[in-house]
Parts: structure tokens; C-alpha cells; sequence
């Protein structure tokens, strides 16, 4: 009976937490109830970062005395001071006698810290309640708090045949309006999207995010360019966003265009040339640093195909058309070869969403 309290009570932490996706970072996501005698008194979740934390929301939220209650919380309470107050503490001052934990934080900061100073104060503390479906909901941190690099994220609209439009070198629709809207949904949870040259000089895209309502959020927009060969006049350069346009160039790129794009305001990410572009894996230490936890892949064929040759996706979200490209159309993957099956990167953890009449699947990365 206990176990099934305790899930339920978990699930509504974790609809709390959601709230802040996309908000947050470096921090992670975290929602925060608590109950006492079945009842909620008060519940809460981060909304950004240097701000209170998921448990003070929920001690101040609370329309009642919280003593000798229980508190859920998706993540490890911290117990350290850093832009806020530990929450260890606060808990502890509440008089909370029972706290239940998704997931221990594995910030090293705290990794266990939390629990302990609470047990030591004699609160019963229960870990690992919906582990998992609090770890999914934080992979970005996990990622850039254990590793230092964002998690990367492909994205891709495709038809049947796998064909990103229907003729190279021109811009085409291949998915609905649903799809279209699901992928703001995704340009509005991540920190960062990328795209490659030729998506700029075909599509000629604004990259921000439409979704009609006034908490939409737009992610800095990154643009591969190793030569700084997209016209500065692109739309992508000249829009009225609080995110930044960066351009990822070579080193040794023309004076003259660095300049040109320095005078409109454009920040350039410098780094070593290889034989196919500039060093992704430099890049995304780089982008770790800027604390970017998450990054959304938006192509082309030959970015898709350089991120797969370095394994650096984490994770898929493929949008499919019900309708034939056919020759003429620019594959999903350029530049990138499997010999056979067994060797062949695949998607785990498969699932799948119905769109309007496209299908989404989705699912993680995984490498042989």
C-alpha cells in the first residue's frame, strides 16, 4: 500500500518537475510535494537556475504546517551551499519526518550528501521511487554534470524512402503541421540547435521557436560554417530573439569574413579544422563550458552523418511522412557508411507517436 502512495505521490513530483524543462539548466529538473495524511499541502519545482530550489517552493507553497509530514522529491535534496541555501536544512527545519527521492543528484557536490545529513538527523529517507522516469527526465544534467558536454539530440523530418525533401539543393516540406509543432515543443525543452551550411543557404531558416504563446523560449542557434561561407544577409543573423546566433568555423577561416560577421553582432566558436569540418567533439566540450546541457541536431545530411561517424548522438527523435520522395531527394545520412547489421548504430528503448498522419519514433543511440 505504501509502494503504490508512494508512486502516485512521485508521479505528481514529476509533473511538477516537467514545468522547468528547458528552463533550468545547468541546474536539473526538479518537482517537489509534500503530503501528510494522504493529503497535498504543498508542492513546487525549479524554474531556473539561482533561484529556490523545488523544495523551498514546496515549503512555501504549503497552506498548512508541513511537521511530520512527507516530502517527494525527484532528486536528491541538496546539502551544500552554492547560488541558494542547502535544502537539506530547510527540510530538516521544517519538521518533515519522511522524505522519498527519485534519484540520487549525481553532482558530485552533493552524490549521497543529501541523504546522509538527513538520516543522520533521524528522517527516514526512500530512494529510487520511479527511478528511472526521474533519470529520463534529467539526461541533459546527468550528461554535462558527469561528462561536461551536452546531451545531443538528431532530429529529422523524412519521407518513407528516407529523403530529407524532394529535390538537392531545394527546400520542401516532407512532414505535416503536428510534426511541425512537436519539434517547436522540442526546440522549446533544449538549450541549444545546431544546423550545418547548406540547411542556412537553402532553407534559409529563422530556427527560432513558434509555438503561439508567449512562454516560448528560443535556444541559441548554432550554425555550422567551417568557412564562414553563409551569406551574412541569412535570416538566421538578423532576428529579434533573447537567444544568440553563434557560428562554429575553422580557425584558420578568412579574415574577412570573421569580421564581417563580428561587426552584426554574431559571436564565432573557433576550432581546429579536420578533414571533414572542424573537431565536434572540441565543440561540444566548448558548448559544455557555455553550459549547454542540451543540444538538438537539426541536420542536414552531412552534419547527421559527421555526428554519427564521431558517436556523439544520444538520443533520435525521427519524424516520418507517409508519402515517397523519391532519387532526386537529399538523404537523411551523407558522409557515413556501415559495412553490415551487426556494426550498425541502432535505436533502444524504441517508441513510437502518432502525428497527424506522420509517425514520430523515438529512442536512444546506441553504438557497437
Amino acid at each position: 500500500m505504501k509502494e503504490k502512495q508512494d508512486n502516485h505521490f512521485m508521479r505528481l513530483a514529476l509533473r511538477e518537475a516537467a514545468k522547468g524543462l528547458g528552463r533550468t539548466s545547468p541546474n536539473p529538473c526538479v518537482g517537489a510535494v509534500i503530503v501528510k495524511d494522504g493529503k497535498v499541502l504543498g508542492k513546487g519545482y525549479h524554474k531556473k537556475a539561482g533561484t529556490p530550489h523545488a523544495e523551498i517552493h514546496a515549503l512555501r507553497n504549503a497552506a498548512a504546517s508541513v511537521r511530520g509530514a512527507t516530502l517527494y522529491v525527484t532528486l536528491e535534496p541538496c546539502n551544500h551551499t552554492g547560488r541558494t541555501p542547502p535544502c537539506s536544512r530547510a527540510v530538516l527545519e521544517a519538521g518533515i519526518v519522511r522524505v522519498v527521492i527519485g534519484m540520487t543528484d549525481p553532482n558530485p557536490l552533493v552524490n549521497g550528501g543529501g541523504i546522509e545529513f538527513l538520516r543522520s538527523h533521524r528522517i527516514e529517507v526512500i530512494s529510487g521511487v520511479l527511478e528511472q522516469e526521474c533519470a529520463a527526465l534529467n539526461h541533459p544534467f546527468v550528461k554535462h554534470i558527469t561528462e561536461g558536454t551536452p546531451w545531443v539530440i538528431m532530429k529529422a523530418g523524412v519521407s518513407l524512402d528516407g529523403r530529407l525533401n524532394y529535390q538537392a539543393g531545394q527546400t520542401g516540406w516532407i512532414t505535416g503541421a503536428q510534426s511541425v509543432r512537436a519539434v517547436h515543443k522540442l526546440r522549446d525543452r533544449v538549450d541549444a540547435i545546431l544546423v550545418g551550411r547548406k540547411t542556412v543557404e537553402i532553407d534559409n531558416p529563422s530556427l527560432t521557436t513558434r509555438l503561439g504563446r508567449g512562454s516560448a523560449k528560443d535556444p541559441i542557434r548554432i550554425i555550422l560554417d567551417t568557412d564562414l561561407a553563409t551569406p551574412v544577409a541569412s535570416r538566421v543573423y538578423h532576428l529579434e530573439s533573447k537567444a544568440p546566433t553563434w557560428i562554429v568555423c575553422a580557425t584558420d577561416a578568412p579574415d574577412a569574413k570573421k569580421e564581417a560577421f563580428q561587426e552584426i553582432g554574431i559571436r564565432l566558436l573557433k576550432l581546429p579544422r579536420t578533414e571533414t569540418g572542424v573537431d565536434l567533439r572540441s565543440l561540444l566540450k566548448v558548448l559544455g563550458q557555455e553550459n549547454i546541457c542540451s543540444l538538438l541536431v537539426e541536420g542536414g545530411a552531412m552534419v547527421h552523418g559527421a555526428f554519427l561517424r564521431e558517436k556523439l548522438f544520444d538520443y533520435a527523435h525521427l519524424f516520418y511522412a507517409p508519402l515517397f520522395a523519391g532519387s532526386q531527394g537529399v538523404p537523411l545520412i551523407d558522409g557515413y557508411q556501415v559495412q553490415h547489421r551487426d556494426v550498425a548504430p541502432y535505436l533502444a528503448g524504441l517508441s513510437h507517436k502518432r502525428l497527424g498522419d506522420d509517425i514520430m519514433l523515438s529512442g536512444k543511440v546506441c553504438y557497437r
